[in-house]
């Protein structure tokens, strides 16, 4: 998500690309009638979660490697039952893959994929399967079922993805870079919906400044309004901005993504920044090109 951290989730315009990076899932036969086998795989084809559930009324665990994982996706699973009741009571088992193209802690949509991946498979609604487990504004969803930038706004429930044109002619002057931590999303929505200080004013102009950023033609007309996007959200969850927490020493222009104090932020600058966030210990640079699909 380049704007609308947040207050998407109380009908703020968001601007939203897709990333080259995704996980996918593949289902094959299983010896066992009553079982499925499952395996999660990291980007470098390592095994990062091996369970063996139990598929009868309710899924359950037989053995798992990590317990906390398992019954994550069992909580999934079962959610899709409820959806869709006919989900998995034939008599047949299954062996199941995902597969990362991205290390798991660059928060880059690891849930928001399996949710939808998980969600063509049970022929169920993954905004509504994402409610019932996640929770979120569902824009990632969006961004999973698009190969192009959108537009993401939620009203009264009703929510609205346009296709957008988004390929900035100064592009190449665009980065991101990883901050070293994982930012677990749900604690950032817990701690924007305790804040009192949100304005039918602020609304407005987050939603401007997208508009703003789908016309901009300019990279200095593109970092003012990054700066203002970053003042507006700190003013109303009450966090300082991460240029000048982090990095009030850079030279060009820095924006938070998704949940402040984590993740990826997005970096403008006339110079190649990869010696000044180097320096600092952050050396996860990837160009605007690299990762937008």
């Amino acid at each position: 998500m380049i704007t609308g951290e947040y207050l998407v989730l109380d009908g703020a315009l968001a601007l939203a690309v897709p990333t080259k990076f995704g996980q996918s899932l593949t289902v094959q036969p299983w010896e066992d009638h009553q079982e499925l086998n499952w395996t999660s795989f990291d980007h470098l084809g390592d095994v990062w979660l091996h369970t063996q559930i139990s598929r009868h009324h309710t899924f359950s665990s037989i053995k798992n490697s990590d317990a906390s994982l398992s019954l994550q996706l069992i909580a999934i699973l079962n959610a899709i039952r409820k959806l869709n009741p006919k989900f998995l009571l034939k008599d047949e088992g299954f062996a199941v893959k995902t597969h990362l193209d991205f290390p798991r802690h660059w928060g880059l949509g690891t849930s928001s994929t399996l949710i939808n991946n998980l969600s063509q498979w049970a022929k169920v609604d993954p905004y509504v399967l994402l409610e019932a487990t996640f929770g979120g504004s569902g824009y990632d969803i969006a961004c999973a079922t698009h190969n192009t930038p959108i537009t993401y706004q939620l009203e009264q429930k009703n929510r609205t993805i346009i296709e957008r044109h988004f390929d900035p002619d100064f592009k190449d002057q665009l980065y991101f870079v990883y901050l070293n931590k994982k930012q677990n999303s749900r604690h950032g929505i817990a701690t924007y919906r305790n804040q009192e200080t949100k304005s039918e004013l602020a609304f407005s102009e987050i939603s401007a400044i997208t508009n703003d950023m789908l016309s901009c033609t300019s990279l200095e007309t593109f970092q003012f309004l990054m700066q203002s996007h970053e003042s507006i959200i700190s003013q109303i969850i009450n966090q300082t901005p991460v240029k000048t927490a982090l990095f009030k020493d850079f030279d060009g222009s820095i924006k938070s993504l998704g949940a402040w104090g984590g993740d990826f932020i997005l970096v403008a600058s006339q110079e190649h920044p990869g010696v000044y966030f180097e320096n600092k210990a952050y050396h996860t640079i990837i160009p605007y090109a690299d990762m937008v699909l």
